[in-house]
């Protein structure tokens, strides 16, 4: 045997030892690289969103608003017109503009103006981002809305942690910072409030439904607004927690059946006694 052939079966002899007492091979350790690849990052544990419907958001939390004036969030609450808010962050490259383009193009199509039949708040997460990066969004986003008289009614709030905390705390709204990215990761949804400053409806996914978002402001205004159309179709529909959106309610569709039943069964009634009567008086 030679000596290069020698030196080959020892290499092998300890290859093989060296797995055999734990050691990995290159295929070992590129599929370990896989798998960590694969594992869910720790802080999207703290990432998403939990219903807090009908919860009181406090309205006396301070902020700032995009010219740098001292606010509370109450000052937006109107008598009779529900809030649509938004918790995003100004500087965010991908998910948050993406968002706020897609809800303004559809508000652009929206029946409703804004300040008509409610209040557009939106708030910063960050609390390193300041009113001066706030009122910059706000008048891109005004000139992309493309309304007049908008502005008025459409606020873009920046604030201390303190207060960030409490709001997203209320509103059920989990976020954490991705240090890969390096950038916030969070969930796309925006929200519903009522004139008292409930928590109405949670609007999720980068677009919202006309239609439904419609009916949630019709909701939230307790009727206040919005047609009798509106208010029949509310009737008929309920939220469902499980498909997120509003679907019939067999009871009050029942309800509704019986009503029209008996109105049809009056009409009957009426005209065949009138009828009657005409028949006789003949």
């Amino acid at each position: 045997m030679s000596f290069k052939t020698l030196v080959s079966l020892f290499a092998f002899t300890f290859s093989v030892a060296a797995f055999a007492i734990g050691g990995a091979g290159p295929m070992d350790k590129a599929n370990n690289l896989k798998g960590a690849k694969n594992e869910k990052p720790p802080f999207l544990d703290h990432v998403g969103i939990t219903e807090r419907l009908g919860e009181q958001v406090t309205l006396d939390l301070p902020f700032v608003d995009e010219n740098g004036k001292s606010v509370t969030l109450g000052q937006y609450f109107k008598k009779d017109i529900p809030v649509f808010l938004m918790l995003i962050y100004y500087d965010c490259p991908t998910l948050c503009n993406t968002h706020m383009n897609t809800i303004v193009t559809t508000l652009k199509n929206f029946e409703w103006q804004i300040g008509q039949n409610f209040e557009f708040l939106v708030v910063s997460f960050d609390p390193k981002e300041k009113s001066e990066l706030a009122k910059k969004k706000k008048e891109a986003y005004l000139k992309m809305y493309g309304k007049p008289g908008a502005g008025t009614n459409w606020h873009f709030l920046t604030g201390e942690q303190a207060s960030i905390n409490t709001l997203t705390t209320q509103m059920g709204f989990r976020y954490a910072w991705n240090p890969n990215e390096k950038q916030w990761a969070h969930t796309a949804a925006s929200y519903v409030l009522t004139p008292e400053g409930r928590i109405s409806y949670y609007h999720y996914g980068l677009n919202i439904v006309p239609k439904v978002f419609r009916l949630s402001l019709v909701e939230a205004s307790n009727n206040k607004i919005g047609t009798v159309m509106d208010r029949l179709l509310l009737f008929c529909l309920q939220y469902d927690p499980n498909k997120k959106t509003y679907s019939f309610y067999a009871y009050n569709l029942m309800r509704l059946g019986g009503v029209l039943m008996i109105i049809i069964l009056v009409v009957f009634f009426y005209r065949f006694w009138k009828s009657e009567r005409l028949r006789e008086q003949a």
